[in-house]
């Protein structure tokens, strides 16, 4: 189908077809959006959750934190 064939085919929906087809590349957009590189990309050593369970003395050994609980359940 042609762009040409396609915006006829658009135009001849009622209203609600135009706002639905309006709607669904819209969705499309979105989900097939390229993500914009952000200019103040922090090193990953300094993002704030490196280190957010460092004061949990149950998690000083993670191995056996994760064995206990595969133990239990």
């Amino acid at each position: 189908m042609t762009n040409e064939e396609l915006l006829r085919e658009i135009d001849s929906l009622p209203p609600e077809g135009r706002h639905l087809v309006e709607s669904f590349l819209s969705f499309l957009r979105q989900r097939y959006a390229r993500p914009v590189a952000s200019s103040g990309d922090v090193p990953l050593q300094d993002e704030q959750f490196i280190g957010m369970w460092r004061d949990r003395d149950e998690l000083t050994d993670s191995t056996a934190w994760v064995r206990g609980l595969r133990k239990s359940a």
